[in-house]
């Protein structure tokens, strides 16, 4: 059994007269902030007024890198080569970096946000290449990835310290991958049901599986996305049921 477990989310997604997520209030429950880097969604200010008020509630601050694509909230998968997407990912880092610092505060972590995510937890082409930026920019990064993909495994190999993550409001296949949110039942919205959820997982070393079985999942952190219209509770009902069971919620810096 863990004790002690991260609480995060994907913040700062807002884009001009768009607005997504309440980031001011889910910056008071989680311990970590995935900010977007205006790739799949954020605008310069609106990245600014996150990282300030990440500051204020010492939430530690990630790059959430993403593909070139504001149009598919970076959902779609692209056929990138290695020199682009490394520079795309160093591009996004220096950018955060930049306004974390005139924030007054520092990066630091990365965590690819979704087909990136996803592509690079089986694809070694792609997940070298984010490794590769991410060295290149600062080796003292760490990465954050889904638990038991192969990305973390190649990032641990080239010097990286690794994170992994596990989704509060995704369903799981029994082979401890993510249900495509192209299927029924892949996204989960009763916050009572996924606090349990992510109670068994640090309690048990896993959840049950969308088929009703059991399946491992080995996790330093919990995610629950910042633009689901029950985001708020659910980070909430999550941090509480697991305090009230004596585990520690804090960053993993």
């Amino acid at each position: 059994m863990m004790n002690i477990i991260d609480l995060n989310s994907d913040l700062g997604e807002g884009f001009g007269q768009w607005k997504m997520g309440d980031d001011n209030t889910m910056l008071s429950i989680v311990t970590s902030a995935n900010v977007a880097c205006g790739f799949h969604a954020g605008d310069p200010a609106g990245i600014f007024q996150t990282l300030k008020s990440a500051r204020e509630n010492q939430v530690i601050i990630g790059a959430h890198v993403s593909y070139p694509d504001l149009v598919g909230f970076g959902r779609r998968n692209m056929d990138v080569s290695s020199n682009e997407l490394i520079a795309d990912v160093i591009y996004q880092i220096g950018a955060l970096k930049g306004l974390a610092a005139a924030a007054g505060t520092t990066v630091s972590y990365v965590k690819p946000h979704g087909a990136l995510y996803n592509t690079i937890a089986h694809d070694e082409y792609q997940a070298l290449a984010v490794i590769t930026a991410i060295r290149e920019v600062d080796d003292n990064l760490a990465l954050v990835g889904l638990a038991g993909s192969k990305i973390l495994d190649l990032a641990r190999e080239k010097g990286l310290r690794t994170v992994a993550e596990a989704f509060a409001d995704r369903a799981y296949t029994p082979q401890g991958t993510l249900v495509s949110r192209r299927e029924k039942g892949s996204v989960l919205h009763d916050a009572n049901l996924v606090a349990r959820r992510m109670l068994q997982l640090v309690t048990e070393g896993g959840v049950e599986a969308i088929d009703g079985s059991f399946t491992r999942i080995q996790a330093d952190s919990i995610c629950v996305h910042g633009d689901s219209p029950d985001a708020v509770e659910m980070a909430r009902q999550v941090k509480l049921t697991l305090q009230q069971a004596g585990i520690t919620v804090r960053s993993f810096i």
